[in-house]
């Protein structure tokens, strides 16, 4: 005779991951176990139905900073460090591809790296990706941070930090808060200014990425670097 409490236990989302793999589990239900408990009135899964319908979808809520998780009822400093670690995890995950194989080849990485990094901030800010001869990520480094719609860029700090990384090459990356992929004449003429600038020691300016949360430009395949 079939225990009573089988059935119930087989809808509890470890159990099912563990059973079926992790693929058959919604996104509220991978949450909520990780989250492992809810709240007062409501359990972990519902939790997390809130937290994704909260930020409209995972990216909004996996890009989310500290100050904004702990904003949100349920949501403590454990739960918000265990979504700022999948963050920085997910972020190293796509960072290491990037440094195991050449970087050109892989364009698609690389612009899934910077909308990761970048696609949901609400300030525009600018990162170079640092390469070696063989276009092998070296850094990655935030190299500037403005307002919502202009982002103050200094090549020669951009130089010399491709110096003291002995990079052969860098690709330029910034997010448009507008949600609007397009390159601006700013950004078109920072990108040749750069280019020139980068040329006199010698190292290659491969792309310049425009990011948003949904997109990533490249300038590269548009033959605007």
């Amino acid at each position: 005779m079939t225990s009573s409490i089988e059935p119930l236990a087989a809808e509890r989302p470890r159990e099912r991951l563990m059973a079926h793999g992790a693929h058959v589990l919604t996104s509220a239900e991978l949450l909520a176990i990780i989250l492992r408990t809810g709240t007062r009135g409501c359990d972990a899964i519902t939790l997390g139905r809130r937290l994704i319908a909260h930020f409209g979808g995972l990216r909004g809520l996996l890009t989310a900073d500290a100050a904004t998780l702990l904003g949100i009822k349920g949501v403590g400093m454990a739960k918000a460090c265990e979504l700022l670690a999948i963050k920085e995890l997910s972020r190293r995950a796509l960072e290491e591809d990037l440094k195991a194989g050449v970087a050109l080849d892989q364009p698609q990485r690389v612009k899934s790296y910077c909308t990761a990094r970048l696609g949901h901030l609400h300030i525009e800010h600018c990162m170079a990706l640092y390469l070696d001869s063989q276009f092998r990520l070296i850094a990655s480094e935030e190299v500037s941070k403005g307002t919502l719609t202009q982002a103050s860029v200094y090549p020669r700090e951009i130089i010399k930090s491709a110096l003291k990384h002995h990079a052969a090459a860098l690709i330029l990356a910034h997010n448009h808060p507008s949600g609007v992929a397009e390159p601006s004449t700013a950004d078109l003429s920072l990108t040749q200014h750069l280019k020139k600038a980068l040329a006199l020691v010698d190292v290659r300016l491969l792309d310049h990425l425009i990011v948003t949360a949904n997109s990533a430009t490249s300038l590269a395949e548009r033959g605007q670097v």
